[in-house]
């Protein structure tokens, strides 16, 4: 963790462990060759894991043709890392206590996750890397939340946007969430690059300024893609325009990724 943040260390915030469940599926998903049978025994050992994997693929998100009956089935229809990426969405929320001013977040995680892998997968550029990224892109909030809810709930209500809760988490608590989220995606083994985009979320979408020497920065381009299309995506292309470069990638290419994406999104929406 203090790769991520020194002074972390130095401040009294529990980080969650990641749970068994997780710790396996990532071995599982490490090896060269993935078992994907494994996987799914994996995910239908945990009861509780299992039922809300079933219910996020049988959403309006996925869109799928058809009632799934199984995880085996899940697998089948989207693919070892959607499901692999569900399984560690609902491992992440369950670190932490229910609350109503975190359902947003979640609701966001799921959506922000999705477009990002599916962007990433379209583009080449480490697609399990970039749906780990977006589902964990604002987990700081649940940790904060999780330290002092009393201290942090009046928080998440006055801020209008990240930048100003960033402010507001720094003056509260000495971080904020963008350090916090980081550390947690580090602590439980996520990718260097998903590690980056996490830490420097909040400046890329205000900005649109990728992190100098951050590894994979290709992924914070996609952070700034899922963010627009999730916010104001009449901005698509003078974002795509501005990032893509910065990740050495061909804009055109990256904005046709982008645009195929929200297509199939909006497709699934109207099927669901």
């Amino acid at each position: 963790m203090s790769s991520v943040d020194s002074k972390l260390r130095t401040l009294n915030i529990d980080i969650p462990a990641q749970p068994e469940s997780l710790v396996q599926l990532s071995l599982l998903l490490a090896s060269d060759d993935v078992n994907v049978q494994a996987i799914g025994h994996l995910v239908e050992g945990d009861m509780s894991l299992a039922a809300a994997v079933m219910k996020a693929v049988n959403s309006s998100l996925y869109g799928l043709k058809g009632r799934v009956q199984s995880v085996q089935q899940a697998v089948t229809y989207l693919g070892t890392r959607e499901v692999a990426a569900v399984t560690f969405e609902f491992g992440l929320r369950a670190v932490f206590p229910p609350a109503s001013e975190l359902d947003a977040v979640w609701e966001r995680a799921a959506v922000r996750g999705l477009l990002m892998g599916r962007i990433g997968q379209a583009l080449s550029v480490d697609p399990w890397g970039a749906h780990s990224a977006g589902l964990f892109e604002e987990c700081g909030k649940a940790v904060l939340f999780k330290h002092a809810q009393d201290t942090y709930r009046p928080l998440l209500a006055k801020a209008h946007n990240d930048t100003e809760l960033v402010d507001l988490e720094h003056e509260a608590f000495g971080v904020s969430h963008d350090a916090l989220g980081a550390a947690l995606c580090e602590s439980w083994g996520l990718s260097p690059g998903a590690v980056a985009s996490v830490r420097h979320h909040v400046r890329v979408n205000a900005l649109h300024q990728l992190p100098a020497q951050a590894p994979r920065r290709s992924i914070c381009v996609l952070s700034a893609l899922a963010n627009t299309l999730m916010t104001d995506p009449e901005r698509l292309e003078e974002v795509a325009q501005a990032v893509a470069p910065q990740a050495m990638l061909d804009q055109t290419l990256v904005l046709r990724g982008a645009r195929k994406v929200q297509q199939q999104i909006e497709d699934a929406a109207a099927r669901g």
